[in-house]
C-alpha cells in the first residue's frame, strides 16, 4: 500500500518541483483541472498590466511597432512549435480552436475536392466542437461525416478506405484520456490517400507531440489548457510545409495578407502559415498566452527543447500511475471504474473514472472541498465521467494523495448525496 510518507518522499526527489513556483495557486486548493483551464502564471498579471498601462496607455498605436505587437502570432507560434515537434515559422497563434479547425478542415477538403473521396472520418467521442464544425463544412462542401469508434481505425476491416478524404482526430480524447499513435495512424491514412487533421487541445504542453516526424498534414490546438494562457486564450494552427504554400484558407482577412498595410483591394496571401491569420490580433490575450507558454518552456532546462516535454511526460505518467493505484487501493467497492488506458503509450495526462450513479454530484462535493476536477456527461453509449487532469508543472505526489483522501471521504460518507451537489450548474 502506498503511504502519504511515500508520496512526500517522491516530492522531495522531484526535479520539477521548483516549477510550481511559477504559478499562483489558491491555498487549500488541489487543482486537477488543468486539462480544462490552466492556473495563473505569476508573471501574467504584471505583464498584462504592462501591456494595458504602458504599451496601450502610453505607446498607443505606436506599440504595433515599438512593442513588437505586429509579430506576436509568429513569435508565440515559434514557442508552441518547440512543444509540438514543429519547426520555427510553421505555427501561428491566433483565433480560437474552433475557428482554426474550420480553416484547416476547409483547406483539407479543398485539396480533396477532385479526388472523388467524399468521407470525413472522426471518432464519435471526439470533442463536440470538432464534430459540429465538420458537420457544417461537410454539408456545405458536399462531403459526409462518418463517426466511428477508435478500434475501427485498425485491422483488416479498417474504415480507412479509398472513400476517405480526411481523417480528423483529437490526439488525446477529452473524455477518456486515451491517446492515439499519431505516426502510425497518419501513415495508415496516407496509405489510403486521406489527409489528417489533428486536434492537440489535450496534447500541447501535456504529452510529447511530433508533428513533422509523424508527417501529419494539419493541426490545431488550444492555448488555455496545459499551456496556461488564461480563459479564452488564443489557439494555434500548424500546417505542414507541403501544404502551407497553397491558398486554401477560407477566412481571407487582412492580417493574412502578404502585406496588410499596402491596403490593396484584392487579396494576396501571406507566404506559408501566415495566411492562416485573419483579423486584427488580440494583443492583451496574446501577452497572457506568452506568459503561459513560458511556464511550460521553463522545463527546457531539462535537456533543452526535447527535454521539456520528456521531463514533463515522465512526471505526468508517475502522477497518473499513482492516482490510479490509490483510487483502486482505497476506493474499492465504491462503484468507480477506470476509463483511461493503463498503458503509458495510450494515456494522456488525465485520468477519467466512471460511475453509474452520482458522477456529477461527486465532482461537486470534491470541488466544495477544494479538489477541483470536472464532469462530462455520458449518453446511452458512453458513461458519465469524473475527469481529473494532472499538470506536472504545479502538481505534486502529496497533492495526489490528498485528492484521493478527499474522494474516499466523499464516497464513504455519502456526502455527494446532499441536495446542493446534485443541482446542475451551467458549466460542469
Amino acid at each position: 500500500m502506498t503511504t502519504l510518507e511515500d508520496c512526500r518522499a517522491l516530492d522531495a526527489q522531484d526535479p520539477l518541483r521548483a516549477l510550481r513556483d511559477q504559478f499562483t495557486i489558491p491555498e487549500a486548493v488541489l487543482y486537477l483541472d488543468g486539462n480544462s483551464l490552466g492556473v495563473l502564471p505569476k508573471a501574467a498579471p504584471a505583464r498584462i498590466a504592462e501591456v494595458v498601462a504602458k504599451e496601450w496607455g502610453e505607446g498607443l498605436i505606436r506599440s504595433w511597432n515599438t512593442a513588437s505587437w505586429f509579430d506576436l502570432p509568429q513569435r508565440l507560434g515559434d514557442k508552441v512549435a518547440r512543444l509540438i515537434g514543429a519547426a520555427p515559422g510553421e505555427v501561428v497563434c491566433t483565433d480560437s480552436t474552433s475557428v482554426n479547425l474550420y480553416k484547416v478542415l476547409f483547406a483539407a477538403l479543398s485539396q480533396q475536392k477532385d479526388s472523388g473521396r467524399k468521407l470525413v472520418v472522426s471518432e464519435r467521442s471526439n470533442f463536440p466542437t470538432d464534430l459540429y464544425i465538420a458537420e457544417s463544412l461537410c454539408r456545405e462542401r458536399g462531403f459526409t461525416l462518418k463517426l466511428i469508434e477508435a478500434s475501427e481505425l485498425q485491422g483488416p476491416d479498417s474504415v480507412l478506405t479509398g472513400e476517405v478524404a480526411v481523417l480528423m482526430l483529437t490526439h488525446v480524447n477529452y473524455r477518456t484520456g486515451a491517446m492515439h499513435d499519431m505516426k502510425a495512424i497518419t501513415a495508415a491514412a496516407h496509405a489510403a490517400g486521406a489527409l489528417t487533421v489533428w486536434d492537440l487541445a489535450h496534447s500541447a504542453g501535456a504529452v510529447p507531440v511530433a508533428l513533422n516526424d509523424s508527417d501529419a498534414d494539419y493541426a490545431i490546438g488550444c492555448g488555455y489548457k496545459y499551456l496556461n494562457g488564461g480563459p479564452g486564450a488564443p489557439a494555434f494552427v500548424w500546417v505542414h510545409t507541403r501544404h502551407a504554400g497553397k491558398f486554401e484558407q477560407p477566412l481571407s482577412g487582412w492580417w493574412g495578407h502578404a502585406a496588410p498595410f499596402e491596403f490593396t483591394p484584392h487579396y494576396r496571401p501571406a507566404p506559408g502559415v501566415g495566411r492562416y491569420l485573419c483579423g486584427t490580433q488580440p494583443v492583451i490575450a496574446l501577452a497572457g498566452l506568452e506568459c503561459g507558454l513560458d511556464t511550460v518552456l521553463a522545463a527546457e532546462v531539462f535537456n533543452g527543447t526535447n527535454g521539456a516535454m520528456a521531463a514533463l511526460r515522465t512526471k505526468s505518467l508517475a502522477l497518473t500511475d499513482l492516482f490510479i493505484a490509490l483510487v483502486e487501493e482505497r476506493c474499492a467497492g465504491q462503484g468507480l471504474a477506470l476509463v483511461t488506458p493503463r498503458e503509458h503509450a495510450r494515456r494522456g495526462s488525465q485520468v477519467c473514472l466512471s460511475r453509474d450513479e452520482g458522477a456529477y454530484a461527486i465532482v461537486q462535493a470534491l470541488i466544495a472541498r477544494g479538489v477541483i476536477g470536472d464532469y462530462r456527461a455520458g449518453d446511452s453509449q458512453m458513461p458519465d465521467i469524473l475527469r481529473f487532469g494532472f499538470t506536472p508543472l504545479y502538481l505534486g505526489f502529496e497533492d495526489v494523495w490528498n485528492a484521493v483522501e478527499h474522494l474516499v471521504q466523499v464516497l464513504e460518507t455519502g456526502e455527494w448525496r446532499r441536495a446542493e451537489f446534485n443541482r446542475k450548474n451551467a458549466v460542469t
